[in-house]
């Protein structure tokens, strides 16, 4: 159902927390596969990539080319885009499918992305937070951390991340805030590694 495509570049610590906040969505059988866009890492990250099973392309070069060529050999329907050291809430599975399944019913086609956290990552919405989802839905842009669901239908007829200077924010651009929905789960950042 689900293909998720997270985009690396010397992110092995990072890489880690982003790929367990996965693992419900491979035991609810949604999450059908993991690809690793990586720019050429120098430390781990293929090594973790492989470890947790996901699939690693490694293609120096623009974001938007990585990206896009990840999102072409995706097995799923559906694409989860994520940065490595993004940490979804448990939620966003249940999230995920609710959504799924209103949007392949309905005749609009959609894209989700996550609550953003407030500034200190709590569970709790903030003023900062509340002013941002308002700003959202005023047809201000959302930000490349919040992650991107979409159908892969869809992502091919919008032409999918281009080659320009920050392809995650251009794409939500093109999508506007009129066919973005934003999930209740909570897209967190990653918590520092312990030394």
């Amino acid at each position: 159902m689900l293909s998720a495509v997270i985009a690396t570049s010397d992110s092995e610590r990072a890489l880690v927390q982003t790929l367990a906040c996965l693992v419900p969505g491979v035991t609810a059988g949604i999450l059908r596969d993991v690809i690793v866009a990586d720019a050429g890492s120098r430390d781990a990250t293929a090594e973790v990539a492989d470890i947790a099973g996901c699939r690693l392309m490694v293609a120096p070069g623009p974001l938007g080319a990585r990206l896009k060529a990840a999102a072409h050999s995706a097995r799923g329907p559906w694409l989860l885009f994520l940065r490595a050291g993004m940490v979804l809430e448990h939620s966003w599975v249940a999230e995920a499918v609710r959504f799924i399944a209103d949007a392949e019913a309905s005749p609009d086609a959609r894209a989700a992305i996550f609550r953003p956290a407030g500034p200190g990552g709590g569970m709790r919405p903030t003023f900062a937070e509340v002013f941002a989802l308002l700003r959202f839905a005023f047809g201000r842009q959302a930000g490349s951390e919040q992650g991107l669901l979409i159908a892969k239908s869809f992502y091919r007829q919008l032409g999918g991340h281009r080659n320009e200077e920050d392809p995650e924010i251009e794409l939500l651009h093109r999508l506007g805030s009129r066919r973005t929905i934003v999930l209740r789960c909570l897209a967190l950042p990653a918590r520092p590694a312990i030394a």
